[in-house]
C-alpha cells in the first residue's frame, strides 16, 4: 500500500517525487516483502506514465486544450492511486488504466 501512496510525494516535489517515492519504497522493501515486487513496478510505471501525460498537457496549454486536460490528468492520477492503495491494503493487485509498461 505504501508503494502506491508514496506517489503522493509528487504533490510536494512535482515531476520527481511521484516517481522517486514509489521507486524508493519498492527498492527498500522488495527483499523484506517479496509480494511488494509487482505493486512497486505497477506504481512506478503508472507514475512515469502520469508524468508524461502531465508534460504533454503542459505543452498543450499553448494551444489552450492543456488548461482543461492538466487538472483531469491530476485528478485521474489521484483517483487511480487511491484505488490501487485500497486494493493493495486488501491484498489484491490492481492494474492501473492507461499505464505504460516501462518496467516488466
Amino acid at each position: 500500500m505504501l508503494c502506491h501512496l508514496s506517489g503522493l510525494a509528487g504533490y510536494l516535489v512535482p515531476l520527481v517525487g511521484n516517481i522517486l517515492g514509489p521507486f524508493l519504497v519498492w527498492q527498500i522493501k522488495k527483499h523484506q516483502m517479496p509480494s511488494i515486487e509487482p505493486h512497486g513496478k505497477d506504481a512506478v510505471n503508472f507514475q512515469i506514465s502520469v508524468s508524461i501525460y502531465a508534460i504533454v498537457c503542459a505543452v498543450l496549454i499553448v494551444v489552450g486544450i492543456g488548461v482543461l486536460l492538466l487538472p483531469i490528468v491530476g485528478l485521474f492520477g489521484l483517483v487511480c492511486l487511491t484505488v490501487a492503495a485500497v486494493k493493495a491494503n486488501h491484498g489484491e493487485r490492481w492494474k492501473y488504466p492507461l499505464s505504460i509498461r516501462f518496467l516488466q
